[in-house]
């Protein structure tokens, strides 16, 4: 930190400040995590200095000698992690990755099914205010209402009915698992392309916590940070035929005249399509998580962030506090504060708990009866408290403290006690051990 301590000491100060919120509190929000020093230095390595248009190997620009190896072992690592037969590691973030499907496999207004917003799913999966929503036909389909789970049986009448060209799967805020298989079996049945957008569970498949996508569906997006704890980025993963090639682009063709194959519609819609040179820094940094990913811990870490939002999930319950499905199975919690008299005050307790040092968002629950703006929801999640090392006891401590806050939101002193037992709690597991730019 010298060289900037020096010359934008303004910048300096919010970094130290940040790094000293991070430290001093709990980030429940489920799809941040703590990287290590390795991907950070990747982050702010030289390769932030050069511009790579292209592809490995076939780069528009000069100087591309070590840019394309590092390119080629983060797409090489990524294969071997998922089981890919094809990746992107380009996409700038996870929006972008799956603007890229919808612009390699759909027309504009083309129909596909995509999970409702309110009950789990992605601005991209359909909302009318996304490029999705507002450039693409969209059907939602919805959780149950008395159950808060996914039907599989309603969403294939659905797509019997509507015949939509892709169907999404995925999640945001759906605390079960993904049965990928049973979506891929109703997209072949109505002919439509399956996108499988994992990006909040990523980590969980890389690590054998949740059941993977991989090998059967068409197309997989991810961010690569969340469960996976690398950088701010995405990749897409796909297979490289085309299985509805005859239905849908029989007329892309390659200058030899062949069928473009499913890995070069996508390619080309990442590059040239929507975008211009990749980021190389967050490339390299990318493939230093999947690196750490590919290690024998990793799956140990994976199956520990399921055993931590489970018991935090036991504890709150414990503690009356009502979980949307009654529970979760994967990474993350969604609380429904109306049963607490708090409908349309998810705001209100996100920023209660921010005081006490615990780190949520505000959510919608499924058939939200107030505003995405008020919800009557907070979703929380465990990859980042189980990167600082903490297990089943630790997550009795948080969910006492949230417990706490939801009961009474706006009495500082209930606040200011569970800040305490956060501070405390947090100093028995530093972020970034022997990493102190806080002098």
């Amino acid at each position: 930190m010298n060289d900037i301590n020096t010359s934008d000491p303004e910048i300096a100060g919010l970094i130290k400040k940040e790094l000293q919120r991070e430290e001093q509190g709990v980030e429940l929000i489920p799809s941040e995590n703590n990287v290590t020093k390795a991907v950070l230095q990747a982050m702010g390595s030289i390769f932030t200095n050069k511009y790579s248009e292209g592809y490995p190997r076939k780069r528009y620009y000069g100087g591309q000698e070590f840019v394309d190896p590092m390119e080629e072992i983060a797409i090489d690592r990524a294969k071997k992690l998922f089981g890919a037969e094809h990746v992107n590691v380009q996409p700038y973030s996870g929006s972008p990755a799956n603007q890229a499907v919808f612009f390699a496999l759909l027309n504009l207004k083309d129909k596909f099914l995509g999970f409702d917003l309110t009950s789990g799913g992605h601005l991209t999966h359909g909302s009318p205010v996304n490029f999705s929503g507002k450039n693409y036909t969209c059907v939602p389909y919805d959780v149950d209402k008395e159950t808060e789970l996914l039907d599989m049986d309603i969403i294939k009448k659905l797509a019997i009915k509507e015949k939509p060209k892709m169907i999404i799967s995925g999640l945001t805020a759906y605390p079960r698992k993904i049965d990928f298989k049973a979506f891929q079996e109703i997209c072949e049945e109505v002919d439509a392309y399956h996108l499988a957008d994992i990006s909040h569970i990523s980590g969980l498949i890389a690590g054998g916590a949740h059941a993977s996508p991989f090998p059967f569906t068409d197309v997989v997006t991810t961010t690569t940070h969340k469960s996976l704890r690398g950088p701010r980025g995405a990749m897409i993963l796909c297979k490289e035929e085309d299985r509805l090639h005859e239905k849908y682009h029989s007329d892309k063709k390659t200058k030899d005249g062949s069928a473009k194959k499913l890995s070069q519609l996508i390619d080309a819609a990442v590059f040239p399509g929507l975008q211009g040179g990749p980021h190389d820094h967050t490339n390299a940094a990318k493939a230093v998580a999947f690196k750490e990913a590919l290690q024998p811990d990793f799956k140990d870490y994976a199956q520990q962030i399921v055993k931590n939002a489970k018991a935090m999930a036991d504890d709150l319950m414990g503690q009356g506090i009502r979980l949307v499905t009654g529970g979760t199975d994967n990474h993350l919690i969604l609380i429904d504060l109306q049963p607490n008299g708090l409908m349309g005050k998810g705001k209100l307790v996100q920023n209660a708990l921010d005081e006490a040092g615990i780190t949520v968002n505000k959510n919608t629950v499924p058939y939200e009866p107030s505003s995405p703006f008020n919800p009557s929801g907070v979703r929380l999640g465990t990859p980042a408290v189980t990167t600082r090392g903490m297990k089943e006891s630790e997550m009795k401590v948080i969910a006492s403290g949230i417990a706490k806050v939801i009961k009474s939101p706006e009495d500082k002193l209930v606040i200011a006690g569970v800040k305490k037992d956060i501070l405390a709690l947090t100093k028995e597991f530093p972020l970034y051990p022997g990493f102190d730019i806080l002098k």
